[in-house]
């Protein structure tokens, strides 16, 4: 499992794809929450604009990231 620094109070869903580089763009990002493709805390989330904060798993294509 891999780990992201936090450096503010959140970071929005599909901007961490992005930052994580799972993603190649913001289009493809909407696209894989919006199919039920990303999983949050172990459950699939379809909001692309959620607010993902420090203690949070994120799950895509077999990776995982903790927010630290």
């Amino acid at each position: 499992m891999k780990t992201f620094i936090l450096k503010g109070e959140y970071i929005q869903l599909i901007q961490l794809l992005k930052v994580m580089n799972w993603v190649e763009h913001g289009a493809m990002a909407q696209f894989v929450v919006e199919e039920g493709l990303v999983k949050y805390n172990g459950q699939v989330d379809y909001r692309k604009r959620l607010k993902v904060k420090v203690g949070d798993i994120v799950e895509f294509d077999g990776q995982q990231v903790k927010i630290v």
